[in-house]
């Protein structure tokens, strides 16, 4: 697994001129860069958070403050001159559309020195942004605000445009949702479609136990989770959760080239694509120019699925957490698939629960089949953890028995 920090907005001198010329050469290469084998040795963690005034959360946030905020650790799309110097222990700084601040994590094999190093990069930035008087927010949606989009570059212009004609939830995925993104390696050839299969299942499990998000406006939503309402809404082809019967991987490249193009890149602002055109339509002639290798790979970024194949799996489906605690679903899932013979229990345990996505976000562990998976499977989970000694397990287990209450 290889965790990069990608540019969304190269310089267009720079775009290759590689030619994609059949649909299968795309499926080809969608396959051998989206799922890379080997044994599960590495962990990622991608940490989200809406930024807000400390003394006025609901104030609007502006381009300029978080830019003299971030100071050199500005990303390029803020500052396209910036030195974009990475946190002190080595994790990137990006920045979301509506100004949520994202840290990226080397990959390691340690989740020891995972949990360590992205703690104190997180310190880092909060006492950097408590300098300028502004805050790291505590939940997976902004609570106060409607969205506001301060990163004005044509990628996210093309796919609000897109987003736009579904309804308000493309804005608000873009502008007022903060996650917890965990990362891991897809695993040996053999036993990624049950790798793939196990996280998918679990997924409404670890939506329900972390759900985080029940403010949206200044108001009660009825939904636990409003970020994964939000993003199931946003464009469903593209945030729906993957399919798990058949090959994973000959899935995922269909998908892709079913996928609707949303941004094109290109000279000047306007990035924006035809509505409806999929990538294998372009392929086909559907736009006067033929797509690039380059081209595909930044359709390949523009999907946001609850498990998204990267190289490595990148679980999507977490609500960002208070303080320490996403420290809680990182380990979790890290244990969980750190053992193939614990993948399979763990496929087997949250079979009742495969497919519950709106239940997890509605009601969270008041549902009762969740509630009954997650008792055995964070059981599980804190067995594992037991051993570690650095009191994971036990945090781990009063906040899993806290939402089952």
């Amino acid at each position: 697994m290889i965790i990069l920090a990608i540019s969304t907005d190269p310089a267009t001198g720079e775009f290759p001129t590689s030619r994609v010329r059949t649909r299968a050469e795309a499926e080809a290469y969608v396959a051998s860069v989206c799922f890379k084998h080997g044994p599960p040795r590495l962990l990622g963690v991608e940490l989200e958070w809406t930024v807000h005034h400390r003394s006025d959360p609901g104030r609007a946030l502006d381009a300029a403050t978080l830019i003299a905020a971030l100071g050199p650790h500005a990303p390029r799309s803020l500052v396209p001159d910036s030195p974009q110097q990475p946190l002190p222990n080595g994790s990137v700084l990006t920045v979301e559309p509506g100004g949520q601040v994202e840290i990226s994590s080397l990959p390691t094999t340690s989740l020891r020195s995972l949990l360590s190093v992205v703690a104190a990069d997180a310190d880092y930035l909060h006492r950097l942004l408590d300098r300028a008087g502004l805050a790291l927010g505590d939940s997976g949606t902004d609570p106060y605000r409607h969205p506001n989009r301060i990163l004005r570059v044509p990628r996210y212009q093309a796919m609000e445009t897109a987003f736009d004609r579904i309804g308000l939830d493309g804005r608000l995925m873009m502008c007022s949702t903060a996650g917890v993104q965990v990362c891991l390696d897809a695993g040996e050839p053999d036993r990624i479609a049950a790798r793939w299969n196990a996280l998918h299942a679990l997924g409404p499990v670890m939506i329900a136990a972390f759900a985080n998000s029940p403010r949206l406006f200044g108001e009660e939503t009825g939904w636990a989770s409003t970020r994964t309402r939000v993003l199931l809404d946003t464009d469903p082809p593209r945030t729906r959760p993957g399919p798990t019967k058949g090959d994973p991987v000959s899935g995922w490249a269909r998908r892709m080239l079913d996928m609707a193009v949303v941004c094109r890149r290109r000279e000047g602002e306007d990035w924006s694509a035809p509505s409806g055109l999929s990538f294998a339509e372009w392929i086909h002639g559907g736009l006067p120019e033929p797509p690039t290798r380059e081209d595909l790979d930044y359709h390949l970024t523009t999907v946001f699925p609850p498990v998204r194949a990267h190289g490595y799996l990148e679980v999507r489906y977490l609500d960002a957490q208070s303080g320490t605690d996403w420290m809680l679903p990182t380990a979790a899932l890290a244990a969980l698939f750190g053992d193939e013979s614990i993948v399979d229990k763990v496929a087997v345990m949250a079979a009742p629960a495969a497919g519950r996505w709106v239940h997890a976000a509605r009601f969270g562990l008041a549902d009762p089949v969740l509630a009954r998976c997650a008792r055995d499977i964070f059981d599980l989970a804190c067995r594992l953890l037991g051993g570690t000694g650095d009191g994971l397990s036990d945090r781990l287990a009063e906040h899993v028995a806290r939402r089952l209450s």
